[in-house]
């Protein structure tokens, strides 16, 4: 990585977590330039604007948060402790693994009328995950473990639109609670599937 690649990750991971908090409306380049102790100069020699920025920090941000999902899944074997970890990873809204709360839900809510460039690349996650999910239950079903009944693409999208609800509602109350029945429900669901 050259200098100015580093320079430009640097400036990602610095302002990652005030564009999750804040917003993209809500963060300035005063703000980014406070957290990465550079000019606004120095920071447009690396992005020519703060769209570009804001598109490179919700990147890295959703990127970030799949990648904790994908580190979780791949320490389990089965499908069932698979489809367990992928849900756990969201299991304390209160204490998002990405900080400053889930990117889906706090990008998508605010580019949804505002921007179609981050509305895509949440809606491109979203349905990753969703598809994530049904090859879960899919090999699950193909090995013998879940029944074939079990419906991958209803509970792909339950458990995300459950997911999201729950973590909202969660950072808003200010609790862990609702998320625990959510997962506890789509958890029982899960069990009811295995043969």
């Amino acid at each position: 990585m050259s200098k100015s690649e580093r320079t430009r990750q640097f400036i990602i991971e610095q302002s990652a977590p005030l564009f999750n908090k804040k917003g993209l409306a809500g963060t300035a380049m005063s703000d980014v330039m406070a957290a990465t102790k550079m000019a606004k100069g120095g920071l447009y020699g690396h992005f020519e604007s703060k769209d570009e920025l804001s598109y490179a920090v919700v990147d890295y941000n959703l990127g970030k948060l799949v990648d904790k999902v994908d580190h979780a899944i791949n320490k389990a074997t089965t499908a069932k402790d698979k489809l367990f970890a992928f849900l756990d990873v969201f299991s304390t809204p209160t204490r998002f693994p990405v900080e400053g709360g889930c990117p889906m839900l706090n990008f998508g809510t605010e580019a949804d009328d505002t921007s179609p460039v981050i509305t895509q690349k949440v809606k491109g996650t979203i349905l990753s995950a969703q598809t994530k999910i049904a090859a879960i239950i899919g090999k699950g079903i193909a090995s013998g473990e879940l029944k074939p009944t079990f419906d991958a693409r209803e509970f792909s999208i339950k458990a995300m639109t459950l997911i999201e609800g729950g973590t909202l509602i969660g950072r808003v109350l200010e609790t862990n609670t609702q998320m625990e029945i959510v997962l506890n429900i789509l958890k029982k669901e899960i069990e009811q599937q295995l043969i």
